[in-house]
């Protein structure tokens, strides 16, 4: 019997000690969900084909019985339809968000957000633009400045340079990349609410423009804005920026990219997420096949949050797919006492990929795993380091870029960029 409170975050643990005590003849049923809904309480799904078998009904009643005796108020009382019978169809809908945690049984969770940071759909593109997402969990940390940086260093190497700005909700790459008078017609949140009246090509052949430095260089570059010349009724469009109609969200951000990779026919992608948790940027980082950047500073709040990220991946069994795209950057790093800061962040870097990503290695054990000595170069807990600047720090415009102020801070960072661009290349040529 159930002797104590159990929290939202004992349940995986008991549900997993149900399973492996045995829980009956239940092979016949099929695969069996464990579906935790919107409350946080659990109940049993099977296919209604099994509806009719009286014995499946009671042995699926007896696991229903088990997980509410253990799980108090997260386990549903046998008689308040803890076990569903519901259409194939429905049950496939869960497939990429659950997980096996005993043969034949899954857990999946049924979320209002966040469901993006489930699944990992795509590898590392081998054809096509590479693309690469620059991502935080915190705000503030210079991603916005990096991006126009990037564009410019790699558009002065000949590159074609496509900029996305996929923050929606703080706007403003295209306002410091572009001269007003330059800016397109239309943006990122123009093209999903048109999408959705079917006027998505004329929107696509209208939203990029480029910076006036541009213009100068061997390659080239294009920004695609979050909104348009004039932002219109911006926020009823952000609204309804994100429904998912006939497809996901996330499909309909890979289709608006092969659009525009289509039109401008780019080398190089490089798209600003959005920071947080929010499974908004979850799709810029889990989908979309880009290698991502994961900006940082050395602060509590910031290893803190990439830890709760890590563990997840870890616990639902999707660092194997996500850790080879990753790359720490270490964002604003002090002009003072650096080589410290760097050693540090390095060593704070490296515990959190070591306890969540990387493969724990015996001693003297020669398998080729993924793990990585702390002082390993181009690992990805190695950090990049751009460094503080105060002229970038006073604000200085993205559509003038200072070539002194952008090789003092930036010499390092873009020196890492190309190696890691370089590497990328040979693994997929």
């Amino acid at each position: 019997m159930r002797d104590r409170f159990v929290s939202f975050d004992d349940v995986r643990r008991h549900v997993s000690r149900i399973l492996s005590d045995g829980i009956g003849p239940l092979s016949e049923a099929g695969r069996i969900y464990l579906v935790r809904d919107l409350l946080g309480k659990v109940h049993v799904s099977v296919s209604d084909e099994m509806e009719t078998s009286e014995f499946c009904r009671a042995a699926l009643q007896d696991l229903a019985h088990k997980l509410h005796e253990t799980l108090g108020p997260h386990g549903y009382p046998p008689e308040e339809d803890a076990v569903l019978f519901v259409d194939s169809a429905m049950l496939e809908e869960l497939e990429d968000e659950a997980q096996e945690i005993h043969p034949g049984v899954y857990l999946a969770d049924r979320l209002v957000t966040g469901s993006d940071w489930w699944t990992v759909r795509d590898a590392p593109r081998t054809t096509g633009a590479a693309r690469y997402t620059l991502y935080s969990v915190k705000g503030g940390v210079g991603r916005s400045t990096t991006a126009a940086v990037l564009a410019w260093h790699l558009a002065r190497n000949g590159e074609h340079v496509l900029v996305v700005d996929l923050d929606l909700e703080s706007p403003g790459l295209s306002s410091a990349m572009l001269d007003l008078a330059a800016r397109p017609e239309f943006g990122v949140t123009d093209w999903f609410v048109e999408d959705l009246v079917g006027q998505d090509d004329y929107v696509s052949e209208r939203m990029a423009a480029a910076p006036a430095w541009a213009q100068e260089l061997d390659g080239d570059v294009r920004v695609v804005p979050a909104h348009g010349s004039d932002p219109g009724e911006y926020l009823a469009k952000l609204g309804r920026v994100y429904l998912d109609i006939d497809d996901p969200w996330r499909v309909r951000l890979e289709r608006l990219l092969s659009r525009l990779e289509e039109r401008y026919d780019p080398s190089i992608v490089l798209l600003e997420s959005r920071s947080g948790l929010h499974d908004i940027a979850a799709a810029t980082v889990t989908d979309l096949g880009a290698q991502v950047l994961l900006f940082a500073v050395d602060a509590e709040s910031h290893w803190t949050d990439y830890a709760v990220l890590f563990r997840h991946w870890q616990t639902h069994g999707l660092a194997p797919s996500i850790r080879e795209r990753l790359s720490i950057v270490s964002a604003l790093t002090p002009e003072i006492d650096t080589e410290r800061y760097l050693r540090r962040f390095r060593e704070q870097a490296w515990n959190l990929f070591r306890e969540r990503l990387y493969d724990d290695i015996e001693s003297g054990d020669s398998r080729e795993e993924f793990s990585f000595d702390l002082h390993e170069e181009g690992a990805p807990h190695d950090p990049i380091a751009i460094h503080w600047n105060r002229g970038l720090a006073a604000g200085a415009s993205l559509r003038d870029l200072d070539r002194e102020q952008t090789t003092a801070a930036y010499t390092k960072f873009l020196s890492r960029f190309d190696e890691l661009a370089d590497s990328r290349n040979g693994e997929t040529s």
